[in-house]
């Protein structure tokens, strides 16, 4: 397994969790320096490692009226902020190749959103900027696809790439999840990360937005981990139901601490039996 560092972080841990987690978009400054305090409180509650994630922009959208953000300057500053503030690294998504110049200072981790997974120069031009690159596995993509998908971020002299499986589309509104998709990633030895809130997603199912089944996080969760993940990705809100965006989806920040508690239990019994 290809292994590397995101700041203070070794990926992949040695055994244990790591957990990228936070809101889908940055709504504002307050908003995200209280998520990113539950995270550190959480981190250094069960001494698991976890990497700041919010989205500077949403380019992809149900609808037109949807909210795409704050602005790229305030949203990135927030960002920095986050990284320096708590001393976690912090991952954005991008969608073209200016994105990619333009948010690479503010961060660690650049994020090729799933619907970008096949863009060569947007690869290309994120494994250029020197951060850590994470993939989104294309709905419409095999899971030994990502394999040609992270080459042509090595083909720029950076291995430092995560791959995230977050449900295949099965026919109209809906995503499944074949678990099958994660051993099989994990031969191309980077880690693999399971995107627990997107996978619920009910695609354009809400009447201009995303649906979701947030009751199955725990249950596919738990299958993941089972499965081998290296690593896992939450989108957390301290209050879902009011979130600008993905609000089917994103789990409540007071549930957060649980949720890690019990995935971080299940890992640790998962490694026992292979430790054998």
């Amino acid at each position: 397994m290809q292994k590397f560092s995101i700041g203070t972080i070794g990926l992949p841990g040695a055994g244990s969790l790591f957990f990228i987690a936070g809101p889908c978009v940055i709504e504002s400054r307050d908003m995200a320096f209280a998520v990113a305090g539950e995270l550190q409180r959480i981190s250094l509650a069960e001494g698991v490692p976890f990497i700041f994630k919010g989205s500077y922009r949403k380019a992809n959208r149900s609808s037109a009226t949807s909210f795409t953000g704050i602005g790229d300057e305030e949203a990135l500053g927030v960002l920095a902020e986050i990284r320096e503030r708590f001393g976690m690294p912090v991952l954005t998504d991008v969608h073209e190749v200016a994105e990619v110049e333009r948010a690479a200072p503010f961060v660690d981790v650049l994020q090729i959103p799933a619907f970008l997974s096949r863009q060569t120069e947007l690869l290309a031009a994120a494994g250029r900027s020197g951060r850590a690159v994470n993939i989104k596995k294309g709905q419409f993509m095999a899971p030994g696809d990502m394999a040609l998908a992270a080459a042509k971020v090595a083909g720029t002299g950076n291995s430092r790439i995560m791959l995230t499986e977050r449900g295949s589309s099965f026919g109209y509104h809906n995503l499944v999840v074949d678990f099958r998709g994660i051993p099989q990633m994990a031969e191309t030895g980077y880690p693999v990360v399971y995107d627990a809130t997107h996978s619920l997603q009910l695609p354009g199912a809400g009447n201009g937005v995303s649906g979701g089944e947030r009751q199955f996080l725990l249950p596919l969760a738990r299958a993941a981990v089972a499965a081998g993940v290296n690593g896992l990705f939450f989108e957390v809100h301290p209050d879902p139901a009011s979130a600008l965006s993905d609000a089917a989806t994103q789990i409540a920040l007071g549930d957060f601490a649980g949720v890690v508690n019990e995935l971080q239990q299940l890992s640790r019994c998962v490694q026992s039996i292979h430790s054998r």
